[in-house]
């Protein structure tokens, strides 16, 4: 691919939301056209037997049992509260 010029930066730089002086323009050119280069080169990359990954270390994550151990305490946590009705925490009305 050849270099950026500046308006396709400057036409970046809009769809960004970005305000760039023409100095900016100019500098950035390369360098954009550098991280465009290098992701085409990415693109080249044979994957097709790489299996994905979360992670590249690999690991055996241990699965915990998905069980409720601090239940049944309702009462506990609602004596904390200066207001309570049903079960439930009163709090003063927020949005009108």
């Amino acid at each position: 691919m050849s270099s950026l010029d500046k308006k396709d930066v400057a036409k970046v730089a809009s769809l960004a939301r970005i305000k760039m002086s023409d100095e900016e323009l100019e500098k950035y050119g390369p360098q954009l056209s550098n991280i465009i280069q290098f992701v085409e080169q990415l693109a080249e990359v044979d994957t097709d037997n790489v299996e994905p990954l979360a992670s590249v270390v690999d690991l055996n994550l241990s699965l915990r049992t998905d069980e409720v151990t601090d239940g049944n305490i309702q009462e506990d946590i609602l004596a904390n509260a200066p207001e309570t009705l049903e079960g439930f925490f009163v709090v003063p009305k927020v949005v009108e």
